[in-house]
C-alpha cells in the first residue's frame, strides 16, 4: 500500500511538502503527529489525524504520537479566539496515559515490528531546558518577521480574539517546531502530519530543522473535516462526541454517525473506516437505489462504532436503538445501562415516585393520572389502557384494575411508559 495514494483517493491530503511522496516511496520513514492532551479522552475531532497515524502503519512506516505536555501548558493560537487554560503536569501526566489507552484500538505499540508506534510527550525534553538557553539556541534561527507572517498570528492580531495574542502564545510555534528539530535528531523523524491549521506550526519546524541542522524534513496536512451544511464538525447540543464511553455513551456514538446527512456519509466512510474504495462505490449505489434504507450511514455507524468501543458496543447500541421502532422491545429495554437508558429518552417528559410508594404497590390508574399526570384523568387513562394504547417498558397493559411495583424497574430505578404510538414518558424512583 503507498500512503500517499490511500490518503490521496480517501480525500484526505490539503497540503503536502515537495518531496515528500519521494521520501516515503525511498524507505521506512518516521512521522510524528502532535496531540493536545487538555482532556483525558481523544474526541472525533481527533479521529482524522489518528487515521492518518493507522494508514501510515499499514503501509509499513512508523508513526509517533507526540503528547503535547508541555504546549499543552501554553496553548496553540491556531483557529483559536481565546487563550485556553494551563494544565499542571499531574492532570496531563493522567490525560496522557488514558489517551495512549485509546490510541492502542488503532495503533500497534507493542510488538517487536521495526515500525511499531511510539508514544512520547513534549514535556519530557522540554522540561530541563533554561529560557536563556531556549532564546540562544532556538529563538536566534527564526526571525520574528517570519513568525509574524503565520495565519495563525495575524487572525489572533487582527482582531479575531478580543484580549489580543499573548507572547506564551506567539511562542507557540517555536516550541513545536523545537519538537520536529528534537525528533528529527533522536530519532530520525523526517515528516510531521496534522491538520490543515498547523501547517503555520510545521513549516516552522521544518524551517528550524534546515537552519540550525541542515536537515530535510517534509510535511503532510489533512483538511479540517466540515459538514455538508457548513456547520462544525463533531460537535452536537451537548458537545464533543468523545472516544471515551464516559462522556459519550456507544449508544449517542453510534447515533451520531446514523444520523449523519447522506452527503456527508460517503465522505465520512473513506475518511473515518478502512473500507476499500470499490466497498465505498458499491455501497454508495446500494444508497443511490433506495436511500430510505440508508446503507451508508449504516456501515458508516458500524465500522466507527466497532472500531472505537468493540462489537460488543456496537450489537448493544443496535439493539438500543430498535427500542424506540419495536413493540416487542420489552427484553432489551430491560436490559439497558442507565445511561443508555436516560440517552435514549433524553428529553421526554419525567415524573418522580417514591420507592416505598411503589414497593408497596400504586395502582394503576392512580399512576397515570394521580401520582404522574400522563393523563388528564383516571377515566381517559381506563379508556385507553383498555383500548391497547398503553405500555409499561413496552410491554401492553390491559388490566386497568392492575397494581404496579418495584418489580417494573429498569436499572433499579426507572420504569418506562408509553401513551398511543409516540408518547414516552419516564418514570424515576427517588
Amino acid at each position: 500500500m503507498d500512503f500517499i495514494d490511500e490518503l490521496t483517493w480517501r480525500g484526505m491530503i490539503h497540503t503536502m511538502m515537495p518531496g515528500t511522496d519521494e521520501q516515503l516511496r525511498k524507505e521506512m520513514t518516521t512521522a510524528y503527529l502532535g496531540i493536545d492532551p487538555t482532556a483525558d479522552s481523544l474526541h472525533i475531532g481527533h479521529l482524522c489525524g489518528v487515521m492518518m497515524l493507522r494508514h501510515f502503519q499499514r503501509c509499513g512506516h512508523k508513526p509517533i504520537a507526540l503528547v503535547g505536555g508541555a504546549t499543552g501548558m501554553i496553548g496553540d493560537p491556531s483557529g483559536k479566539s481565546a487563550e485556553r487554560n494551563l494544565l499542571d503536569e499531574a492532570t496531563l501526566r493522567h490525560n496522557q496515559e488514558a489517551i495512549k489507552a485509546q490510541l492502542s484500538r488503532f495503533l500497534d505499540f507493542e510488538s517487536d515490528a521495526p515500525n511499531r508506534a511510539e508514544l512520547v510527550n513534549n514535556y519530557d525534553w522540554m522540561k530541563d531546558i533554561s529560557f536563556l538557553d531556549f532564546a540562544r539556541e532556538i529563538g536566534k534561527h527564526i526571525t520574528v518577521n517570519y513568525m509574524m507572517a503565520k495565519d495563525s498570528v495575524q487572525k489572533r492580531l487582527n482582531g479575531e480574539a478580543r484580549d489580543g495574542l499573548s507572547f506564551t502564545e506567539f511562542t507557540y510555534q517555536l516550541l513545536q517546531g523545537f519538537d520536529f528539530m528534537h525528533l528529527y535528531e533522536t530519532k530520525n523523524c523526517k515528516l510531521q502530519l496534522g491538520g490543515s491549521d498547523q501547517w503555520g506550526n510545521i513549516t516552522t519546524g521544518s524551517e528550524l530543522v534546515r537552519r540550525k541542522l541542515g536537515g530535510e524534513v517534509y510535511a503532510l496536512t489533512c483538511p479540517l473535516i466540515t459538514k455538508a451544511d457548513g456547520g462544525k464538525f463533531g460537535k452536537t447540543e451537548s458537545g464533543n462526541v468523545w472516544l471515551d464511553a464516559r462522556y459519550t455513551s456507544p449508544y449517542k456514538f453510534y447515533q451520531f454517525w446514523l444520523n449523519v446527512s447522506d452527503a456527508d456519509a460517503e465522505k465520512y466512510l473513506k475518511i473515518f473506516t478502512f473500507l476499500t474504495k470499490e466497498e465505498i462505490e458499491a455501497l454508495a449505489e446500494e444508497h443511490a437505489k433506495d436511500p430510505g434504507a440508508r446503507p451508508l450511514q449504516k456501515r458508516l455507524a458500524k465500522e466507527v462504532t466497532v472500531m472505537v468501543h468493540g462489537e460488543d458496543a456496537y450489537n448493544a447500541a443496535v439493539e438500543a436503538s430498535s427500542i424506540l421502532f419495536s413493540n416487542k422491545a420489552g427484553e432489551a429495554l430491560m436490559k439497558l445501562d442507565e445511561q443508555t437508558l436516560l440517552d435514549i429518552f433524553e428529553g421526554v417528559p419525567t415524573f418522580s415516585i417514591s420507592k416505598a410508594e411503589l414497593e408497596a404497590g400504586i395502582p394503576l390508574l392512580e399512576l397515570l393520572a394521580g401520582k404522574t399526570a400522563i393523563f388528564p384523568s383516571k377515566g381517559e387513562a381506563r379508556k385507553m389502557v383498555q383500548g391497547n394504547g398503553v405500555s409499561i417498558n413496552k410491554e401492553k397493559v390491559t388490566d386497568p384494575q392492575m397494581t404496579v411495583n418495584a418489580d417494573s424497574l429498569i436499572a433499579g430505578r426507572y420504569m418506562l411508559v408509553q401513551r398511543g404510538k409516540k408518547n414516552y414518558y419516564l418514570l424515576i424512583v427517588d
